[in-house]
């Protein structure tokens, strides 16, 4: 099939960007804003520190600021995301980021000051209702204080920032671009096609794939464990000089996440291994096999099953499965991904790769896709962005710009939650136990993703940064150790390994971005617990899932999670994501 050029997508197709600007020219008229509000900058320099009148004063001017570079570089960035070989998106988005660095450069001083008025001060001016639409993001950001060091001391750590991603980024470089991994069966074996490999029905091709896929990080293995060494070494630099108690303790602390939620969720899923063995026993048995190697571990378990659903018929769909949100949801969301052009829905030259939701608080709430009607998988893609996509759209339409971001923490809750509905609406509505099984199957396979795997990410990282900081060095004897003790905890007695398969450990990006991934386990959970909430529930339930949704960043994760009805805080959702776990074992052990 022909891939497009840019210039040959239908109108109807493409996201309108007119939400944010109507022209290049525009855009480029509201960069010069943004450039001089860098010079200006300086000129509120203090003016938090002053009174209550120039307090105000500067905070308003920040939030028009903020607003005005957030619709700024969003235009830029999604005309980009498009095609990348555009000239003129590509100039936009190098401008973009320049003047987003530049401008935060300039604003360097304002969380400083924000920190150094008094407590006594701040609840003085937050008494005030014309302080009301920055009072959260003042608590949020003072919440922090304990933290934040000196002007000068936070100058450096700026300064800092760009050497901090060295390892990072010599790592992607390393893996994504140096690494050759041949050919197998004359085509080519990369990180993007590895997975392709692992999911062919012949059993011969994945070992072949798998063994000299690690075979080349085998012959780099001492350079990617210093690589991964070096970012242990800063983690523990940037939280040490900061004087948390760990670096995990720094991840977590912005979001007011108690360590206790993390720790909760490593037990939950060991207290679950017997469940998600059986899950790889019932794997092999479905595919016929005694034992499973790690390379049988990601192969669909149903095969042959054909999938033609145009764009349309998947908006149908998914309007159907989400009923029971209501009719302004479902309204709101079928327009958005048809005629109010939130979607960029086809491949064409230069448009970036994957599915993504883009949401800001003056445009409309972007969704990028690269639709493939024959991929059933495309279609809950559709429901994930759609779920981020209209908590953008209630978050920026019932709070204040500077309290309408949520976290990532909360983000994956609205996406997943939105997978949840559409799958059981497809296993009640398939046609045959075959299609039935499909489905569940894939249930299976995105809670083993998402829940266990990311679980057993998140205590990799916790058990490597606790040895640091005790003082153990960090070895690739010490990386090895620690990864290959968890695949085998977590795969159980069914699944073999081959000597090279604890190499895993240092091809996985995430490790670069320490102690966030346990945040895809927690939102799976929490989404599991309230869909089940919400079909079995009534008006009240729905409607206190939407007040999550339109709650934006205006509470700590947790606290916005309990108005929703789930307790993360407890032990209780994870267990009950457990429980559905197992029952769709059941229901897919009956369908062999």
């Amino acid at each position: 099939m022909k891939i497009l050029q840019r210039s040959e997508q239908r109108k109807e197709n493409t996201w309108d960007l007119g939400s944010l600007y109507e022209s290049v020219e525009a855009w480029d008229a509201a960069r010069g804003d943004v450039e001089q509000r860098i010079v200006k900058a300086a000129d509120f320099k203090g003016a938090l520190l002053q009174d209550k009148a120039s307090f105000l004063t500067a905070m308003r001017w920040y939030e028009e600021t903020m607003l005005l570079i957030e619709q700024v570089y969003s235009y830029a960035f999604l005309s980009w995301a498009t095609d990348a070989s555009d000239s003129d998106a590509t100039r936009m988005y190098s401008l973009a980021t320049d003047v987003y660095t530049r401008l935060s450069t300039a604003l360097a001083f304002f969380s400083v000051e924000l920190m150094e008025v008094s407590d006594a001060t701040i609840a003085s001016y937050l008494a005030d209702p014309a302080f009301k639409d920055y009072a959260i993001f003042i608590k949020k950001a003072r919440h922090l204080k304990p933290y934040v060091l000196s002007e000068a001391e936070e100058r450096l750590l700026a300064m800092q920032s760009n050497a901090a991603t060295t390892a990072k980024t010599v790592f992607s470089d390393l893996t994504n671009v140096d690494f050759d991994f041949g050919e197998i069966d004359g085509k080519p074996l990369s990180q993007s096609t590895f997975s392709s490999f692992l999911m062919s029905e012949d059993r011969s091709l994945r070992r072949r794939a798998y063994t000299q896929f690690y075979g080349v990080y085998d012959q780099h293995k001492h350079t990617l464990g210093r690589l991964y060494e070096g970012q242990v070494k800063q983690d523990l630099f940037r939280s040490g000089a900061r004087g948390y108690e760990s670096a995990r303790q720094m991840a977590l602390y912005g979001d007011n996440v108690p360590l206790s939620v993390y720790d909760s969720l490593i037990a939950s899923v060991h207290e679950a291994f017997p469940v998600l063995h059986r899950y790889y026993a019932v794997r092999a048995k479905a595919l016929g096999l005694s034992e499973l190697g790690h390379w049988d571990a990601y192969v669909p378990l149903v095969k042959g099953i054909k999938a033609h659903t145009p764009y349309e018929q998947a908006v149908k769909i998914i309007g159907e499965a989400l009923k029971p949100l209501g009719d302004e949801y479902v309204q709101t969301l079928t327009e958005g991904l048809t005629t109010a052009r939130w979607v960029d829905r086809y491949e064409n030259k230069g448009k970036r790769s994957g599915a993504f939701s883009s949401g800001s608080f003056t445009g409309k709430p972007y969704i990028l896709l690269n639709y493939k009607e024959d991929v059933l998988r495309d279609l809950f893609t559709v429901a994930h962005e759609g779920g981020h996509s209209m908590h953008s759209y209630y978050s920026a339409k019932s709070n204040p710009f500077l309290h309408y971001d949520y976290t990532i923490f909360e983000a994956e809750v609205a996406s997943t939650f939105n997978e949840q509905l559409v799958a059981a609406h497809l296993i009640e509505t398939a046609e045959d136990d075959r299609m039935k099984a499909f489905i569940i199957a894939k249930q299976l396979d995105d809670i083993v993703a998402t829940l266990f795997r990311q679980t057993m990410f998140a205590e990799f990282e916790l058990n490597v940064h606790s040895k640091a900081e005790e003082g153990e060095p960090v070895t690739l004897k010490l990386i090895r150790e620690e990864y290959g003790a968890l695949l085998r905890a977590y795969f159980g007695p069914t699944v073999t390994f081959l000597e090279t398969s604890d190499l895993e450990g240092l091809r996985i990006p995430h490790f670069y971005s320490p102690f966030y991934v346990y945040k895809y386990a927690t939102g799976l959970s929490a989404a599991i617990a309230l869909s089940k909430r919400v079909m079995e529930g009534g008006e009240t339930e729905r409607d206190r899932y939407l007040s999550f949704l339109k709650s934006g960043g205006s509470k700590y994760p947790i606290d916005s999670l309990k108005e929703a009805g789930v307790d993360m805080s407890t032990p209780d959702p994870v267990r009950q994501a457990i429980a559905s776990f197992a029952s769709l074992i059941d229901q897919f052990e009956a369908l062999l």
